[in-house]
This record gives C-alpha cells, structure tokens and sequence, in this order.
C-alpha cells in the first residue's frame, strides 16, 4: 500500500479567502495528495470544502483539532470540526502560537509540504515552524507578508506555481506515486 503525501494548508480562521483556497483545494484533491488543516473556520472550511467535494479523489481532509473546555469537559469547541473534516485527530493542545502547547507542531510535523494562505498569528507561527522542522513551504497570495522571512522561502501568484512546489516538494518515493500533470 502506497502512502499518499500530506498536503498542509495553513491560513486564517477568519477569513476565507476563498479567490485563493476553493481553487487550490480542488487541484489538491487531483493532484492525489491527503489535505491538512487546523480543522476550524476561514481558509480551512473553504479549502476543505473545495477538496472534499472532488469526485474520484484519493486523499481524505485531515483536521487537526485544538482543546477547549466547554460544558464542563474536553471538545474541540464550536467551530470545530468544520463539516468537512473526514479524519478529525482531537488534541490536548492550543490554536495559536510556536510554543510546545500549540498545536501547530502537529500540523506542520505532519505535513509533507506547506502552504500558507493569508492569516494571521496562527499562520506567522505555522511558517516559522515550517521553517524551524525544514519542511518545505509555499506563500500563496499576499506575498507582502516574505519581508521578514529568509530570502529562499518560495512565493506563488498562481495556483499552478503552487502545485509545482508541490510536486517538486514532495520526496522522491512519494512523488513517483502521483499521476502525471
């Protein structure tokens, strides 16, 4: 049995930003990958959503969920899981942040490759975990945000310059599995 990659998709919960996630959930989803997320609203419903609505897709949305205490006990919270998380995996951990008790560590340690849409606090410090773990990491849109970063962190306008990050990213034993462009 093949493992397919791990596509994280990092952005944030407020805003959808649905110009750049619809379309890179879905060639995502035909590209033959898993896709990962934090589970909740914004970017991580609209890029589920578009992912999991491909017919004859191979990969399932992953969501990794943050702790809150609601009613006295342990769940997610409201907002979590979106609908469209397949596999939701519950943590003890935050939503925000690089420290040990976020859960950022989860979704960039178990990512493949990266690729961070316009967010906020909890997206800065998924990229600076990306590039703390050496995982491969894409900014798509927004590309104001790189003034802080290294000079090697790689930039797309398009969501083709995305996939072929993508594919380039991929390790060589997982990349031979996914179908041709």
């Amino acid at each position: 049995m093949n493992r397919l990659p791990i596509v994280g998709v990092m952005g944030a919960g407020a805003h959808a930003h649905e110009q750049l996630a619809v379309p890179l959930g879905r060639r995502l989803a035909r590209l033959g990958v898993h896709l990962l997320t934090g589970g909740g609203t914004g970017v991580m419903t609209s890029v589920s959503r578009a992912f999991a609505e491909v017919e004859d897709r191979a990969g399932v949305v992953i969501g990794v969920l943050p702790l809150a205490v609601e009613d006295g006990g342990p769940a997610a919270g409201g907002d979590y899981p979106n609908p469209w998380v397949e596999v939701p995996i519950r943590t003890h951990l935050g939503k925000l942040g690089a420290d040990l008790s976020s859960r950022n560590h989860v979704n960039i340690l178990t990512s493949d490759v990266v690729v961070a849409l316009p967010g906020s606090v909890g997206t800065a410090s998924e990229v600076e975990l990306s590039l703390e773990y050496g995982r491969p990491i894409i900014l798509f849109g927004d590309l104001a945000r790189t003034d802080a970063l290294p000079p090697h962190v790689a930039t797309a306008a398009t969501v083709d310059e995305v996939i072929d990050f993508v594919r380039r990213s991929l390790p060589a034993f997982l990349a031979a599995t996914l179908p041709a462009p």
